[in-house]
């Protein structure tokens, strides 16, 4: 329990009850009231703890006000545990403006992390984790829909987005159309009896979801592929010329590098190997 006024951001379960941690459920019986994006779904949540804490309303359409009465409630010593109705506030869900109006009035901010459809679809999409993106809803206006494709045209990272399901063909139709094998996945239904990965180049993955799927959506597309990295030995025959000129294996290996031939380490590894082969002559 946090001694004295402060607001706990508490992370719920993005499909299953039982993914709930004892601390989180700890957090929701002792609060003094819980702020939550819909009551009557965030009280199926709270008599699974056992919990009796009022609850106020804090949604997308009445937040800003909402904000300043959870400032007000945390200034008088209050507990306010802010929830939405799945996963963590604040990440495409209600909840920034109150944690920034909080933090603003230099009040306390806590988060108890939990289950999350980003970093679940994520994992279980099998492409590369080390570095993505995640972009939130896709936008449902055309001009910001296409700045959006474009941007995922040339991403060298993974991507995470949100979709509705009646607007997944389209999507997934539209990424398909930019590049038939980009490497793309589509979790359904993510911790739910009837979870779903579906993992494929894009087209064949636009060809499984022609029509809409039941359930909540999470799209995951794969980085661009780049090209085969340049080995040494491929990169000979023009050191040889370079090195003919009269450059040195350093700056034979710059001027690759600043063609793209390779990386500056690879070319410059390829320019020593040229320079030695070419004083045992």
């Amino acid at each position: 329990m946090v001694q004295g006024g402060a607001l706990v951001v508490v992370a719920t379960p993005i499909g299953n009850l039982a993914d709930l941690s004892p601390r989180a459920a700890e957090a929701l019986r002792e609060a003094d009231v819980i702020a939550c994006e819909d009551t009557r779904r965030t009280a199926t949540l709270v008599r699974h703890v056992g919990a009796v804490t009022p609850m106020i309303a804090s949604h997308e359409h009445n937040e800003a006000a909402r904000a300043e009465e959870i400032v007000r409630r945390v200034a008088e010593g209050q507990t306010v545990a802010l929830v939405t109705d799945a996963g963590t506030p604040a990440i495409s869900d209600p909840g920034h403006r109150a944690v920034r109006a909080v933090a603003d009035a230099g009040l306390p901010v806590t988060v108890i992390p939990g289950p999350g459809a980003v970093e679940s679809a994520l994992v279980a999409s099998g492409l590369p984790t080390h570095s993505y993106l995640f972009l939130g809803f896709v936008p449902t206006a055309r001009a910001a829909r296409r700045l959006l494709l474009e941007r995922l045209a040339g991403a060298s990272d993974t991507v995470v987005l949100f979709e509705n399901p009646k607007r997944l063909p389209r999507l997934l139709a539209d990424v398909a159309a930019l590049d038939a094998e980009r490497p793309v996945a589509v979790a359904r239904e993510l911790t739910k009896l009837h979870e779903e990965v579906v993992r494929g180049p894009a087209a064949e993955v636009a060809a499984r979801f022609a029509q809409p799927p039941p359930g909540e959506v999470t799209v995951v597309i794969g980085p661009v592929a780049g090209p085969e990295p340049a080995e040494p030995e491929s990169l000979a025959p023009g050191m040889d010329l370079l090195l003919e000129a009269g450059l040195s294996p350093a700056r034979a290996a710059e001027v690759a590098a600043a063609l793209g031939a390779a990386s500056r380490n690879v070319a410059y590894r390829a320019a020593l190997t040229a320079a030695a082969r070419r004083s045992d002559r």
